[in-house]
């Protein structure tokens, strides 16, 4: 497969997850103002702030907007163009890869995906945000689940679907764990892996319903939310399909199907990276992740998966096509017809 071609399906793959739990990540954040008290600019500066600055957007925010407030912050993740992690922004990423590589997916998928779009650029969808902002995050949510449906119902399982594979579950795995940052760090006391109050029940509900992992948390422990189980459940689940854990394993199963190396083995750094990631997460208890404390432990797993991002775009998408010698002629040319050019010749790169 042509490097272009995996690098636009991954990306494609990646951006309509980033659309979905971008959605996920601001439903979650609003539905814990619901459980705030006592509100004032402050109060809500320090609770719209830290959904910013996981995403590693804090300084292209502070640019465009004055102050956190729920409506500037909301504004940036849903509809702010500029910001390359919103929702219209990621979708309109996700169509403009489908574009370039319109042969590989099918006619239902790219449909299904002119749909969100076309939503998402309408009028509906504003009045629809201000109207009942939980029907919009269920639309956006519905969409991305319809196009993961389209592609496994209808494109072919071949290196190409790999690659889709690999950036969905490399980017839920990045997103899992950036809502349970941002949840954590909402608390009051910030390394305890109990919660004491009734308003730190409800948020760390109001977060499993935003993963969608409300059902299969209480089938698991009950009605009775700890953030512990919470924290590990998210994190270290086999079987739940958001779970860092899960992700991480599919990411390490569809890199090695594309090489063809067998478990225990690696032939690239990615999956030397996803395959020690995979190996400590499936060798981790709960009280592993909340030492020190969870925001530390989250941290490092961020790093260490864009790590494993960059390796794959390192072995399979940035690739030379040329060699040394050939390299040197080339430049060699490029300066001979440069120097053959007049003076004012624009050259277009």
């Amino acid at each position: 497969m042509l490097s272009r071609v995996a690098n636009g399906l991954y990306w494609m793959s990646r951006y309509v997850e980033r659309a979905e739990n971008t959605a996920r990540l601001v439903d979650v954040n609003l539905q814990l103002t619901l459980n705030l008290r006592n509100l004032n600019d402050s109060t809500l500066a320090g609770h719209w702030v830290p959904i910013v600055q996981s995403t590693g957007d804090e300084e292209l925010f502070f640019r465009l907007y004055p102050k956190a407030s729920g409506q500037n912050v909301t504004e940036f993740f849903i509809f702010q163009s500029a910001n390359p992690n919103s929702i219209v922004s990621a979708v309109g990423q996700a169509r403009e890869n489908a574009r370039t590589v319109r042969d590989q997916i099918t006619v239902e998928f790219w449909e299904a995906l002119n749909r969100l779009y076309l939503f998402l650029h309408s009028p509906q969808a504003r009045r629809q945000w201000e109207d009942n902002p939980g029907e919009f995050f269920n639309d956006v949510r519905n969409g991305s689940l319809l196009l993961q449906g389209m592609a496994d119902a209808t494109i072919v399982r071949n290196e190409g679907w790999l690659f889709m594979q690999a950036g969905r579950f490399l980017e839920r795995a990045d997103k899992t764990s950036r809502m349970l940052d941002v949840r954590h760090g909402s608390v009051a006391d910030q390394g305890g892996p109990v919660a004491d109050r009734q308003t730190d029940v409800l948020g760390w509900s109001a977060m499993l319903r935003s993963c969608s992992a409300w059902d299969a948390y209480k089938s698991l422990h009950g009605a009775e939310v700890q953030p512990l189980q919470v924290a590990e459940f998210l994190m270290l689940s086999e079987d739940f399909p958001r779970s860092v854990r899960f992700c991480v394993h599919q990411l390490n199963h569809a890199l090695r199907r594309i090489s063809g190396v067998p478990e225990g083995r690696f032939s690239n750094e990615a999956e030397k990276l996803a395959g020690r990631l995979h190996a400590e997460l499936q060798f981790s208890a709960a009280a592993d992740i909340f030492s020190p404390d969870l925001h530390t432990y989250i941290d490092r797993l961020q790093g260490r998966l864009n790590e494993i991002g960059d390796a794959l775009f390192q072995t399979y998408i940035f690739q030379p096509f040329q060699t040394g010698a050939e390299n040197e002629w080339r430049q060699q040319e490029e300066q001979q017809q440069q120097a053959a050019r007049p003076p004012s010749a624009s050259v277009r790169e």
